[in-house]
Formats: C-alpha cells, sequence, structure tokens
C-alpha cells in the first residue's frame, strides 16, 4: 500500500499545481486516459474503449499543438500534423503488434477500435465545438465549474452508450 502511495503521490501533487490554460485542460485528458485504462482492464468491447482512445488522441494532439504554440514553433498546419502524428503514435505500434486488424473483431467492416476511435473522436470535437460556442454566448465565461471537463466526459459517455447501443443490434 505504500509503494502505491508512493508512486501516486507525484501525480496526485502535479493535479494541485496551477498551470496556463491549454487548448484541451491537463484534467480532462488524464479522466479520458483514465476512461481508456480502466475500459481495457474490464475486458469492455474494443469499439468502446476505443471511443475514449479517439479522446484521448485528440486531447493529447491538441494538447501538443498548445505546447508547440507556448515554444513559438509555428508551421502552416501545426494542428493537424500535432494531431495527426498522435494517432500515427496510437495507431502505428497497435497496428505492428496485431492488435488491430483482426477479421471477426469489426463494426462495418472496420476494426472496431478504430471504429470506435473514429466516434470518439466526432464525439470530443464535438464537445469542444459546444463548449466553445457555450462560451461565446456567455461573454467568454464558463456557465458551470469544470465545464470544459465536464463537457468532452459527458460527449464521450454519450458515445459510448451510443455504440452498446449499435453493438447489441448487430
Amino acid at each position: 500500500m505504500r509503494n502505491i502511495l508512493l508512486k501516486t503521490l507525484p501525480f496526485l501533487a502535479l493535479l494541485t499545481y496551477s498551470i496556463k490554460t491549454y487548448a484541451v485542460c491537463p484534467v480532462c485528458t488524464f479522466a479520458v486516459g483514465a476512461g481508456v485504462g480502466l475500459a481495457r482492464w474490464l475486458g469492455v468491447d474494443d469499439a468502446i474503449t476505443g471511443v475514449w482512445a479517439g479522446g484521448l488522441v485528440l486531447s493529447t494532439g491538441l494538447w501538443f499543438d498548445s505546447w508547440l504554440a507556448k515554444k513559438k514553433v509555428v508551421f502552416k498546419g501545426r494542428v493537424f500534423v500535432s494531431t495527426g502524428l498522435m494517432y500515427l503514435l496510437t495507431f502505428g505500434p497497435l497496428h505492428f503488434t496485431k492488435i488491430l486488424g483482426h477479421p471477426y473483431n469489426t463494426v462495418f467492416g472496420i476494426d472496431k477500435f478504430i471504429f470506435g476511435t473514429i466516434v470518439g473522436t466526432l464525439f470530443f470535437l464535438l464537445a469542444l465545438l459546444t463548449d466553445k460556442l457555450l462560451r461565446k454566448k456567455n461573454a467568454g465565461k464558463v456557465y458551470f465549474p469544470y465545464q470544459k471537463v465536464v463537457l468532452p466526459v459527458s460527449f464521450l459517455l454519450l458515445a459510448s452508450l451510443c455504440m452498446v447501443a449499435l453493438i447489441s443490434l448487430i
């Protein structure tokens, strides 16, 4: 128990450290990452795990883009390159280790994890756009505390429920 506490204490300390706001906050990234790990550990279907992976990969890509901007790295299409790099770093190892591509693990002919990742990416992007729209309507302010965290996690939960319904129909 003491060993676990010693390993998690630095991460908990990081959560209390106040940092500049990025495109996607670290708490949200952590929440999505925890969702991916928990789903895989519980043996949840790959399509549902993919939903959370899609949110995590997009979040990480946007976070990396914010980091590049902070370092004054400027080039055309930076957000697409940084986000695309995260997808490559995610799917490359999964492809080469044969985790992706099993012929019986598909939805509509697409690997379940890839399909879930596409859905998760779209829902996460929709959550970010919804947050931006809500802030615009409220003079740049949030409607409720942790709106930037609650919206993406809620949208990913909704996407997961949609995926469960879809899988049960197939």
